[in-house]
């Protein structure tokens, strides 16, 4: 359906995520890659789905002089939500633990914006997804750190590796949404455009 809709689009997806990409290329459209660095820095009176909404069409801003006509791009942000504070990307393996023993037994809420931007106009929406971990122990995170390396993923884990198939008990939501697209919700938006 979005084939023939978007096929004299020249859609851009301003994502260096392979996870991101990955869903994007099941949505059956063909689109193209381009990804532009941005400090990722936001007012700290932001919360939740406020900074995921701010840091999504702070990514789409840099676009903002080079979008043409034919042209829609597609941004997106994803943070974990914890005991009242984001975990983002972790910077080396031992903050990537200690985010990890955070989780460890509790529950926490993934959200996800994306940012579609045109020419004539700029969407953001969010989705949000409540994850529950099971006591992890100290040994099965050092593993899981040690042979997966999560520092380029929010909250220090892929829901989609080893430790999404050991760790996680239960979801409310998108599965989609914690790997870093809610493609239900992308579908609907294009769906509109």
């Amino acid at each position: 359906m979005l084939h023939n809709k978007f096929k004299n689009k020249n859609i851009i997806l301003a994502s260096g995520s392979p996870r991101r990409q990955e869903l994007f290329k099941e949505l059956g459209i063909n689109f193209s890659i381009k990804v532009k660095e941005v400090e990722e820095i936001y007012p700290l009176t932001l919360k939740k789905e406020e900074i995921t909404n701010y840091l999504a069409e702070l990514k789409a801003q840099v676009f903002e002089n080079e979008i043409g006509e034919n042209d829609i791009v597609v941004t997106a942000d994803t943070i974990v939500w914890h005991n009242n504070k984001a975990l983002e990307k972790p910077k080396d393996k031992f903050e990537a633990i200690n985010m990890l023993q955070q989780l460890s037994g509790t529950k926490h809420v993934v959200f996800t914006s994306i940012c579609i931007k045109t020419k004539e106009i700029q969407k953001v929406f969010y989705d949000e997804t409540i994850v529950y971990f099971k006591n992890l122990s100290e040994e099965e995170l050092v593993y899981y750190v040690e042979n997966y390396r999560p520092f380029d993923k929010a909250g220090a884990y892929g829901i989609q590796e080893w430790i999404g198939f050991i760790g996680i008990t239960r979801l409310e939501g998108s599965y989609y949404n914690v790997m870093g697209l809610p493609v239900h919700k992308l579908y609907e938006e294009l769906i509109k455009l």
